[in-house]
């Protein structure tokens, strides 16, 4: 072959192997990233009430987190693993060429070889499976943290609502004994109080102020944080409605749902997917453990014009090295695996469990102390009615009054956690998220390692 064709093919080879090259395009870092300044700004996919439900704000985070939306990207990154166990190595082009500068011959010698790894082209389809269940793991790992954001923002949103009752109960007792206070301070001045009987209340009315005080700025931090998780600016108005509606939790169907936990929740889902890649890579290292071979067609010329043209066969001898050391790492980290979704399931099944047992002996106190609270409630209104009689003095009207108050904010407190419960209950059992793996692979037992 001259020394010309030789030339030409190996350009034509380059040039094939650059046509499709992608480009280099920058991707500036965003500096001035900020939250959105309005809630309209955000994305919502239709109208927005004036004031937000708990279902609203959890659409809203679902669309609009920071942290799901820089998830997501995750993505890209998977799919990008797929298209790339999905390519075999290219084949590998050899050529030599000598000008003849002393003896009897009379043409160049030339050789050149075309060859291909077949290694690569016996693992591809099991490394191909591997890098598809392992997107598929990546999408349950983010459905995951969809899911979690979600019950994170119905939190805050309930916590922000019942809190806003208490609220007006801690101003109503701050009220009651500042009005108590200004009575007294009258008194003293017409000479019908004295300093001693005035000193308690102070301390009573401060206290009672400092109590509402401190939970509105509870509140206003529960609704910073609120606005953190749906992308909103500190500043944005952030408005949620009076009425709390959330449906009511079955706790019979949540327990018989266990079983098939492993179905629907997404990160036990991503571990099962995850455990299916990596026996997949575990297949792969076994297959791997064959010598590598590389078969092509081979040219070669010698000075007296001698020409041949037959195969070439690259064989590694599997002396030291017959792949019996990844072999190992990916059975040890197939049994890692192995161990970590069982770990995760039991502790995911008790959590549950734990919780229901929980929610069980809140119901029974609450129901105790909402018996309790009908009582008092009367007698806080005999309370009002002997004071505008003047059949009880002031103080003793504003303490039953506000000890009535503080009975209510325990009921609602009590309340707060039961609602907490029932979401977190939500959550962790994965209710209202549908099954995420095909019907022939639901409630496996994952295999034992081998």
């Amino acid at each position: 072959m001259p020394i010309t064709r030789i030339s030409a093919l190996a350009l034509a080879t380059v040039l094939a192997g650059t046509s499709a090259c992608a480009t280099y395009k920058p991707l500036p870092l965003d500096t001035t990233a900020a939250g959105k300044p309005d809630i309209a700004q955000l994305q919502h996919g239709g109208t927005l009430p004036d004031r937000l439900g708990i279902d609203d704000v959890a659409r809203l985070a679902l669309a609009n987190n920071p942290d799901l939306i820089a998830a997501r990207t995750a993505r890209g990154l998977s799919r990008a693993q797929v298209q790339l166990a999905g390519i075999l190595p290219n084949p590998s082009f050899s050529a030599n060429y000598q000008e003849i500068i002393g003896g009897a011959g009379i043409f160049p010698p030339v050789t050149a070889a075309v060859t291909q790894d077949l290694k690569s082209v016996v693992t591809l389809s099991v490394r191909r499976h591997a890098a598809r269940e392992q997107a598929r793991a990546v999408d349950a790992s983010i459905a995951w943290e969809e899911w979690l954001v979600m019950g994170k923002a119905r939190l805050s949103a309930i916590d922000l609502m019942e809190g806003e009752r208490q609220l007006a109960l801690l101003r109503q007792n701050a009220a009651l004994w500042q009005q108590h206070v200004e009575r007294t301070r009258a008194a003293l001045a017409q000479g019908d109080a004295t300093l001693a009987s005035l000193a308690p209340d102070l301390a009573a009315a401060s206290d009672a102020q400092k109590a509402a005080d401190d939970f509105e700025r509870q509140q206003e931090a529960r609704r910073g944080d609120l606005k953190v998780l749906l992308g909103l600016a500190p500043s944005a108005h952030l408005q949620l409605t009076d009425s709390l509606t959330l449906a009511p939790l079955d706790d019979a169907a949540v327990r018989a749902a266990l079983p098939a936990l492993a179905d629907h929740r997404p990160d036990l889902v991503a571990l099962r997917l995850g455990y299916a890649a990596q026996e997949q890579t575990v297949r792969a290292a076994i297959l791997a453990q064959f010598p590598a071979l590389a078969v092509g067609p081979s040219y070669a010329s010698d000075p007296g014009d001698v020409r041949s043209f037959g195969p070439q066969i690259t064989l590694d001898l599997p002396l030291f090295d017959r792949n019996q050391g990844s072999i190992a790492r990916e059975r040890a980290s197939r049994a890692q695996l192995h161990a970590q979704f069982a770990a995760r399931l039991m502790a995911a099944k008790s959590e549950v469990e734990a919780l229901l047992l929980d929610r069980e002996l809140l119901q029974r106190q609450l129901a105790a102390k909402q018996a309790l609270l009908v009582k008092i409630g009367p007698a806080a209104q005999r309370a009002q009615a002997a004071w505008e009689r003047r059949d009880i003095d002031e103080r003793t009207y504003v303490d039953l009054i506000t000890t009535g108050n503080a009975k209510r904010q325990e009921v609602l407190a009590q309340e707060l956690t039961l609602l907490e419960q029932q979401v977190a209950i939500a959550t962790l059992a994965g209710i209202g998220m549908p099954p995420m793996l095909p019907a022939d692979r639901r409630v496996q037992a994952a295999e034992n390692p081998k």
